[in-house]
């Protein structure tokens, strides 16, 4: 159980949302009394907190920056609901340890991996959800998460992003919608379409929780370009923690290359895209590829034959790796999460951030409708990055 002064309760799926969270806990106001999290973090590998760059990207316009008005910070447990797929597990155990360096309770709970395992955490957790004053998420559109939430009495509820899904989030909820991964086609038949309807009460119970009351308030902790509504309070994150404990990099003369799961999650065609790697790494000099913690053994086997590029698996967050370094003077990602992220992470380094855009062309028979429109969406409202044509990709063969 969470011990009664650890008030603030916090679930994360995936390595970036513990980052997140740590970011989160990092803007607080130290506790007066100096015995928060934020007022005793200690040093990470010898490395010096170096404070906040001056040259972050400036905030979106109507937000709260996240060093004011926050509440003092109270003790945060961490639990960690983890994936089945050994590269995000490993991810999240590296997180894990730099979250327990920070002070913070980080609770391992397995919740898949059988038919009772949901079941067995929901059981495990329900008093720490129902005492918890403040629960802090990283992925709204979990249903796991969704679940959890019909058990919340907490008078503030916080979501951290998970990448740039939190722009449809911020969407959907403005328009009443019910929460759907921008990605996905359908419901899978029949049995899809039962489940989906045995599943909507806690669905709308969710949404309903993600609405701020007259005994609740709602805030999101975001790099994304976003507009609230409806009383939500934004609070930017700036990656502070990130470039207080680690770098500032050391720059190498080459371009990175960042990859993304679009093939994995089947919004684009492998041919095309190994066709677009070959022709950005001709064009820009790269020899490293970041793969994504959900790339395929065979995709990446091929890329590495087709271009020669070295190819590299982080341990952690590429936030962190980045700035840890060496980082390439220039690093290139398709639409994804690090061309918001990286810029403030990077901020005051030299590094240029370049996105590529995705040619309508790459995207599968099998891709959302709604996926051409996202992907267009997250390159044009990237900030501080450098514009790459889809046909610079696009004219490999």
């Amino acid at each position: 159980m969470v011990p009664p002064s650890a008030s603030a309760l916090a679930f994360v799926e995936s390595p970036v949302q513990l980052l997140n969270v740590l970011e989160w806990a990092y803007a607080r106001p130290a506790d007066p009394a100096g015995s928060g999290p934020a007022a005793a973090a200690p040093l990470l590998g010898g490395i010096p907190r170096q404070g906040r760059d001056a040259g972050a990207p400036a905030p979106h316009p109507a937000s709260v920056p996240a060093s004011a008005s926050a509440p003092a910070a109270d003790p945060l447990r961490i639990v960690v609901l983890p994936p089945t797929d050994p590269m995000s597990r490993g991810q999240l155990r590296r997180m894990a340890a730099l979250a327990r360096d920070e002070g913070h309770d980080v609770r391992w709970q397995e919740a898949r991996g059988g038919r009772l395992a949901p079941l067995k955490a929901l059981a495990a957790l329900a008093g720490d959800v129902r005492a918890a004053r403040t629960v802090v998420v990283g992925d709204p559109f979990s249903r796991y998460v969704q679940l959890l939430l019909t058990l919340v009495r907490a008078e503030r509820l916080v979501v951290v992003d998970d990448g740039t899904a939190t722009m449809e989030f911020v969407a959907q909820t403005a328009r009443g919608e019910r929460l759907v991964r921008w990605h996905r086609v359908g419901a899978g038949g029949l049995p899809g379409r039962v489940r989906e309807l045995a599943y909507a009460p806690v669905s709308a119970t969710a949404r309903r929780r993600f609405t701020p009351s007259g005994t609740r308030t709602v805030e999101l902790f975001s790099s994304m370009p976003v507009t609230v509504h409806g009383g939500t309070t934004l609070r930017v994150n700036d990656f502070a923690w990130t470039r207080a404990r680690f770098g500032p990099p050391r720059l190498t003369r080459g371009t990175d290359l960042v990859g993304t799961s679009l093939v994995e999650t089947g919004v684009v065609d492998p041919a095309r895209y190994l066709d677009a790697v070959r022709a950005l790494t001709a064009e820009h000099g790269a020899t490293r590829y970041f793969a994504h913690r959900r790339e395929s053994p065979e995709k990446l086997r091929a890329l590495s034959m087709a271009t020669g590029l070295e190819i590299v698996r982080p341990d952690l967050p590429l936030e962190l790796i980045a700035r840890r370094g060496p980082v390439g003077h220039t690093v290139v990602s398709f639409p994804s999460t690090i061309v918001h992220t990286l810029p403030y992470a990077l901020s005051g380094t030299g590094v240029t951030v370049a996105v590529c855009d995705v040619d309508p062309a790459w995207l599968t028979g099998s891709a959302s409708p709604r996926a051409r429109g996202f992907l267009a969406g997250v390159t044009d409202s990237a900030r501080d990055v450098r514009r790459l044509p889809a046909q610079t990709a696009g004219a490999a063969g």
